[in-house]
């Protein structure tokens, strides 16, 4: 008797198992799917501009203008975070990521101008020219708007925009140029390093920190920063409408407060976000309604 109900008992509990299974793995494939398809709509969206960095909805149809922010160091490009997350405290922008939400706004026709607000004090020249040249190929409106400091690299970009707007406390200006560093050759030294010289080309290694930097070295960086620095002092001056001697006397590589910018028409209004809010509500014929990105 025990035998079989021990048969019967086997039988019953492997169809059981059997349909927990079937059951179990329905569950998870329902929800393993939804939360794939939920995953791959958000990042493949047209619409980039569907959420904010905030996390709240930024659906350009609530929206007629586009904020975009240039905060931090200005790079061309940001390298992907590694797995350690090195990168989450380090504050820097690409121009690519900035270009590319420029770009998303010219085709978006619910947006009606652009609003780049800048809080930066520099960067890499290329990344400035770039964000600049692409204000100045915008067909909509564009303003930028400086906080607490627009300047170096930053300030480049800020000056493709139509207008600018800064606090009459902002940093700005700062037109010149650098790549000053820290040699290590006391300290190796101290320390007993030797550096070992093993390349092909007379300058290859010009620049290194732990090796001396020749006067001849020290020449060829000149020449180039001095390049770099006219370009920076050309640019100003096209896209300012300064003219080119006077942008010459004030590019020493000082920043000034945004009283003073305006008088060197280094910016065209003082204000903050409500003074660019009621400038692009007056330019566009309708209220300024902002999505910040």
């Amino acid at each position: 008797m025990w035998q079989k109900f021990y048969k019967i008992f086997i039988s019953s509990f492997g169809v059981i198992s059997v349909i927990i299974v079937i059951v179990l793995w329905s569950i998870i494939s329902y929800f393993g799917i939804s939360y794939g398809k939920e995953l791959f709509f958000n990042i493949s969206s047209d619409n980039i501009f569907e959420t904010s960095g905030t996390g709240t909805s930024s659906d350009t149809e609530d929206c007629n203008v586009v904020g975009i922010n240039l905060h931090g160091s200005l790079y061309t490009y940001i390298s992907p975070q590694s797995d350690n997350g090195s990168m989450e405290d380090i504050d820097v922008v690409s121009s690519d990521d900035i270009i590319y939400y420029m770009n998303q706004a010219e085709k978006d026709e619910n947006i009606k101008a652009l609003i780049l607000e800048i809080d930066s004090y520099g960067g890499v020249p290329v990344a400035g020219e770039e964000v600049a040249n692409a204000l100045k190929a915008s067909t909509k409106p564009t303003v930028t708007l400086i906080r607490q400091a627009g300047v170096s690299a930053a300030y480049w970009a800020a000056t493709g925009a139509k207008k600018i707007y800064a606090s009459k406390n902002s940093d700005v200006g700062s037109i010149g140029v650098t790549m000053s560093y820290l040699d290590n050759i006391n300290k190796n030294q101290k320390e007993g390093y030797g550096f070992v010289q093993l390349s092909v080309g007379k300058y290859k290694d010009m620049g290194n920190s732990d090796k001396v930097l020749t006067e001849e070295e020290k020449a060829l960086f000149m020449r180039d920063l001095n390049i770099v620095h006219q370009n920076f002092v050309e640019a100003i001056s096209i896209n300012r409408g300064i003219p080119l001697t006077d942008v010459q006397k004030i590019a020493d590589g000082s920043s000034v407060l945004g009283a003073k910018a305006k008088e060197l028409h280094l910016i065209d209004e003082i204000g903050g976000i409500q003074e660019v809010e009621k400038y692009l509500s007056d330019k566009i014929g309708e209220k300024a309604e902002v999505c910040w990105y």
